[in-house]
């Protein structure tokens, strides 16, 4: 058995060999996990638990960096920096690759229902997870926040599945009146509002929703303009973040409410240079 360090040959390998796997599942071809394992065996010299647990370090890579990963490798956590820049490096030569493509739109026949919403994180009385430090390290290395902000396509997806959640939450308590009001205020009046969604409670109270989409996991970092600092500190009482996660494979979500210092750090990114 080869206990030494994964060489850079060696990760580039699995990781070749684990995104096959993956692009298969994806697209619903059958494939042997187990013929891949003894073809990996022979290829690098590894033995057949080593070769499965750094699928599951794979898994937990591809978690930190929010996308989708294989079935059946659950995440496994404390894996080297190397094989996340291995990762990195297939992800960069398959040109940005998301495998997942967010939804375009929903006919209104096949409209989906309420989402899960959660406990956010930062109230779940638990401590942190044992992986949060590594995670977190991923995100910060290839800026996840940043590019998930810049991915209009997975922003619209989230903002068009909360507008259905917020108006089948409304139906169901027999709001059918307030559920038609429900707007898409970015697509209808464009971005800048503070807002993605006018919504409504129940009871007829104006709800506010700023929506913040990832397929990563639920303590994925993400990026909030100070123009949207601003309107949520003005607008505490009926404005709220909408935190979709894990988007790609099962949506889930849990929302915050202002002061958003309460729940997260809030770190300045850039700065605005004026000349002398």
């Amino acid at each position: 058995m080869n206990s030494e360090e994964w060489s850079d040959l060696e990760n580039d390998a699995i990781v070749a060999d684990y995104f096959s796997m993956l692009s298969n599942e994806l697209a619903g071809r059958r494939y042997n996990k187990a013929a891949h394992n003894r073809a990996l065996q022979e290829l690098i010299g590894r033995s057949k638990g080593s070769i499965e647990f750094k699928h599951q370090n794979i898994s937990a890579v591809l978690k930190g960096l929010g996308e989708t990963w294989l079935n059946g490798y659950k995440p496994a956590f404390n894996f080297q920096m190397s094989l996340v820049d291995a990762v990195a490096r297939r992800l960069h030569h398959r040109g940005e690759w998301i495998p997942e493509k967010p939804s375009a739109s929903f006919a209104a026949s096949e409209a989906p229902g309420p989402i899960w919403i959660g406990t956010p994180p930062t109230m779940q009385n638990t401590p942190p997870p044992n992986e949060l430090e590594q995670m977190q390290a991923v995100a910060r290395k290839f800026d996840i926040a940043g590019r998930d902000e810049r991915n209009r396509s997975l922003g619209k997806a989230g903002e068009e599945r909360v507008l259905h959640h917020e108006r089948a939450i409304l139906s169901s308590a027999g709001r059918h009146d307030l559920a038609q009001k429900v707007r898409w205020v970015s697509q209808e009046d464009g971005d800048g509002a503070g807002y993605d969604i006018a919504s409504y409670t129940p009871e007829g109270n104006g709800r506010l929703i700023e929506v913040k989409t990832t397929n990563g996991w639920e303590r994925t970092p993400f990026h909030i303009s100070r123009n949207e600092l601003a309107f949520a500190d003005s607008n505490r009482h009926n404005w709220t973040l909408f935190r979709l996660w894990n988007f790609s494979r099962e949506p889930r979500a849990f929302e915050i409410r202002p002061p958003l210092n309460a729940h997260v750090e809030l770190t300045a990114t850039n700065f605005q240079a004026r000349f002398h």
